[in-house]
């Protein structure tokens, strides 16, 4: 693989995000769109960037590095396949608790939770990885290292996520860094496919957990700024009659007919409806049944995939697919010539919200003025991330990359190589700073009780 360390240089100049870095459903990552940051949050960043403590715990990512690595092949070769992370949780949660949280508890979906207290918990501050990879139970997970790349399902997405929380905890707790705010560090099950974001789903439920701010680490660099959540429904719609041979019984329904018929009307109105406007998509992107060349087919399945980060686009899309589905039904039972009707059962598997923390929320314009100090360019971004819950919710959140560089998610050979990976630490702390606040009652100096 041509080596794309070359991207970086010794200096803090852009990290380029490569296919690896935002995870699960990823759109194409907005053009460089940086609005004026308010002067505030740059003199914020920079104050909270040069306090003792802050600077030694930047060193202290560095000097960790050896055993951020052997965090990170510990947690690969762990499998967590969907709706299978109990054993990657139970490892994490005694990581978190060995790095020095003040409590730690795995809840009813597994979810990881370490919680350090802040001197006032008036406010709850989240910081996230997930712990869930797309690979089925059984995948070969075992680190293989050619020179300083290593290669495994999951090593990137998102298992390098949760080795940059750990490490940021264990970086605040060895600088004596404290916060005002709680915060909490989360390994969430349930990020990927048909796990729905269902860990921050139950997080975030109605009478969860209070949080006042959500920060997601996802993806690798130190560049991108996910504020807007691409929402996404999905659905499984299946065609079902009484199947038959393919002679003996002509005449009756038949699902595969009715089932193009659907993909016919809907692809052809949905393409009429997204081609203006905020970027909307479409998929219908698995099909199956039937049992023979020589039979009528039972039953006809389909499982549609429409996004878009704007509510109304996204129900739109729906709406035309709840339509010719039952166009399609109506048409076939109308050409039958005997036998019951068609049926048709039309279920969603998915739906994640969508949304956007504005640009000018303090929580993005101190993402964008920890980015600039750090010389990076910042990347306003879109993505389907488990930052699309909290900002569905109105709570103010963003994802962020946990540095270094990677690629090939969702594929075996998915890598990841340490170019500096450090960064992302340094990144991920300075915008949990700003947003939980140093300790005011030690004038600042980050001092831990």
């Amino acid at each position: 693989m041509k080596p794309i360390s070359a991207l970086l240089t010794l200096s803090f100049l852009p990290v380029f995000f490569s296919s690896q870095q935002l995870l699960a459903q990823q759109t194409s990552a907005q053009t460089s769109q940086t609005s004026a940051i308010d002067k505030r949050y740059t003199d914020e960043v920079k104050a909270i960037a040069e306090q003792p403590a802050v600077k030694k715990a930047f060193q202290i990512f560095i000097d960790l590095e050896p055993q951020t690595k052997q965090d990170h092949i510990t947690l690969t070769e762990i499998p967590s396949p969907p709706f299978k992370e109990a054993a990657r949780a139970k490892k994490y949660a005694a990581m978190m608790k060995e790095a020095g949280a003040d409590s730690v508890w795995i809840d009813d979906v597994n979810n990881v939770i370490a919680k350090r207290k802040g001197r006032s918990g008036k406010k709850t501050v989240v910081v996230e990885s997930h712990l869930d990879t797309v690979f089925p139970e059984g995948t070969d997970v075992k680190i293989k290292q050619k020179g300083d790349t290593l290669y495994a399902p999951g090593i990137g997405d998102d298992t390098r996520g949760l080795t940059a929380i750990l490490a940021v905890l264990k970086g605040m707790e060895k600088a004596s860094i404290e916060t005002d705010a709680d915060v909490l560090f989360v390994g969430a099950v349930g990020e990927e496919g048909l796990g729905d974001l269902r860990g921050v789903k139950h997080l975030l439920r109605k009478g969860g957990l209070k949080v006042d701010s959500y920060i997601a680490v996802d993806g690798d660099g130190i560049s991108s700024i996910v504020h807007r959540g691409l929402g996404s429904h999905r659905y499984r719609v299946t065609f079902k009659g009484p199947g038959g041979h393919s002679y003996g019984s002509f005449g009756i329904v038949n699902p595969h007919s009715a089932a193009g018929k659907a993909i016919y009307y809907f692809t052809t109105e949905a393409d009429k409806a997204t081609r203006q406007g905020v970027k909307t998509t479409y998929s219908v992107s698995v099909i199956g049944g039937g049992t023979s060349v020589n039979a009528i087919p039972y039953e006809s399945w389909m499982e549609i995939d429409m996004r878009s980060e704007s509510p109304d686009k996204l129900n739109e899309v729906d709406q035309l697919l709840q339509a010719a589905v039952q166009r399609a039904l109506k048409e076939e039972n109308g050409l039958k010539r005997q036998g019951p009707d068609l049926t048709v059962d039309v279920k969603k598997i998915g739906d994640r919200p969508s949304g956007k923390t504005d640009i000018t929320a303090p929580i993005v314009q101190r993402a964008i003025a920890v980015t600039k100090y750090m010389k990076a360019e910042p990347q306003l971004d879109v993505a389907s991330t488990n930052a699309n819950t909290p900002i569905a919710l109105g709570i103010p959140a963003i994802t962020i990359g946990s540095g270094g560089i990677g690629g090939g998610e969702h594929a075996l050979n998915e890598w990841w190589l340490n170019d500096k990976g450090y960064l992302g630490m340094q990144r991920i702390l300075l915008v949990l700073l700003t947003e939980a606040g140093l300790d005011k009652g030690t004038g600042g100096s980050g001092v831990k009780r």
